[in-house]
């Protein structure tokens, strides 16, 4: 008998059950997101201190994306082969273990290396941590619920930054791995009760075990309510798809959406917030400046993470993404004239926040919802492998484009891929607003528009 597992977990109130999810993997993807941006100011103190080029720098951030690359799509298909809960486990323990061992890297070529191995566990856990939250969260509430992860994500950006100006003027840059690591390594221990998605059982004939966890999951709820809904049955789903189902009419246009979107998302992230200390320093600021300057910028990643989390599911994810990209542009024009402090730090702050709304939109939200179980962590695994793959060679751009035209030269690569962002979610992108995952499975983005009309 078919457990028919999503129609029970979209019909389940909203309990104490997913606020646990919801806090086991958003507390690992925050030291996730700690162990990220906590580049941006240990490349500043390195280049300060004379430990690092701004060459190496460029390496030290493209390797970074090359373990990053290949933690995407190994951890695609291994999620979809063992489990969610399998994929999000490992990561940490990659991540954990190679960020405390770069606290002793004895020169900048070790710590490159071992930035790679960090990457394969940091781009794992992206796309794992998102793609299991869709899968256990009702749709009136997805977005909200999914981008919270977000958040909690972009708020190590302001930690990172706060914590490196009380930290790395006292002690080192050294410190900074060794917090990411344990904190890595801590929830690592404490996720380890999270349970398996009975969505991706299910996808994968396990119905047994998709059951016992079905009833585990309703007996939790319903001993908050006093009467579980009825749930709204669908249809068997289709047989398990191959890699090359991603290629049919429905699911190859999403595929074109994905790996375009992700390709902007990291290029905003990786040629520009991450670079925000070096900037700063090239431009003749003390470290303890640039970093101040950062951290005040960088409060703008939780907000616009917020913003984006709170319309997702009111004003739809296609509005959303196109509104903030459209607002990037206008804000990327404006900040490279900007000569006084205060106007920059406030265009500046405005600019992060605008990013950050399409980042928890298009990392955390949209991409993991485009594709159907059976194929979601391979479809997103691969859409961020094509992020990864293609900003590798962004560092390079960025010191290129930063020597010949300072930040404005830089920020014309940006606003370029936004108007390519603007036109493939117009026309290829579909809108999940308060849709049931399986409802999405076989219709094409055309279809859906004109069933919305």
């Amino acid at each position: 008998m078919s457990v028919n597992a999503g129609a029970r977990l979209d019909r389940l109130p909203l309990s104490s059950f997913h606020r646990r999810i919801l806090m086991l993997i958003g507390i690992g993807m925050f030291f996730d997101g700690f162990d990220v941006y906590v580049a941006a100011t240990v490349l500043g103190a390195t280049l300060k201190t004379g430990f690092s080029t701004l060459a190496q720098n460029a390496q030290f951030v493209s390797l970074t994306f090359v373990g990053m690359m290949l933690g995407s799509f190994i951890t695609g298909f291994l999620g979809d082969r063992y489990g969610r809960r399998f994929t999000y486990q490992a990561n940490l323990i990659i991540f954990g273990l190679a960020s405390v061992a770069a606290a002793f890297a004895p020169s900048m070529l070790v710590l490159i290396l071992l930035r790679c191995v960090m990457g394969l566990g940091l781009g794992a856990e992206l796309v794992v941590g998102y793609a299991a939250m869709t899968e256990f969260v009702p749709p009136q509430a997805r977005g909200k619920w999914v981008g919270a992860l977000s958040v909690f994500v972009v708020t190590s950006l302001p930690f990172s930054a706060l914590a490196s100006t009380l930290i790395i003027p006292r002690s080192s840059w050294r410190a900074m791995f060794v917090l990411a690591g344990f904190g890595g390594l801590v929830v690592w221990y404490l996720r380890k009760a999270l349970p398996e998605s009975p969505r991706w059982l299910e996808s994968m004939g396990r119905t047994e075990e998709a059951e016992a966890i079905m009833k585990s999951i309703e007996e939790e709820v319903a001993r908050e309510q006093d009467e579980l809904p009825p749930p709204v049955l669908s249809k068997p789903g289709p047989p398990t798809r191959t890699v090359a189902a991603l290629l049919n009419p429905v699911l190859f246009p999403r595929m074109v959406v994905g790996m375009v979107t992700l390709i902007v998302a990291n290029t905003l992230i990786y040629g520009f917030v991450i670079w925000l200390p070096s900037f700063f320093v090239t431009q003749g600021r003390s470290i303890a400046s640039s970093f101040i300057y950062s951290f005040f910028m960088s409060a703008g990643a939780p907000v616009g993470s917020a913003i984006g989390t709170l319309t997702a599911d009111s004003w739809g994810r296609k509005p959303v993404i196109i509104g903030a990209s459209v607002m990037t542009i206008l804000l990327g024009g404006i900040y490279p004239l900007i000569l006084s402090p205060l106007l920059l730090l406030t265009i500046g702050f405005l600019l992060v926040v605008s990013i950050y709304v399409q980042v928890t939109l298009l990392f955390a939200i949209y991409v993991p919802e485009l594709f159907p179980t059976d194929v979601r962590m391979r479809a997103a695994g691969i859409c961020n492998t094509a992020g990864r793959a293609a900003t590798m060679i962004t560092p390079f751009f960025v010191v290129a484009l930063l020597r010949s035209y300072s930040v404005g030269g830089v920020l014309a690569m940006i606003i370029g891929l936004l108007v390519v962002q603007i036109i493939v979610v117009l026309i290829f992108g579909v809108e999940p607003k308060k849709r049931r995952l399986e409802e999405m499975d076989s219709e094409s983005p055309f279809s859906l528009r004109a069933s919305q009309v």
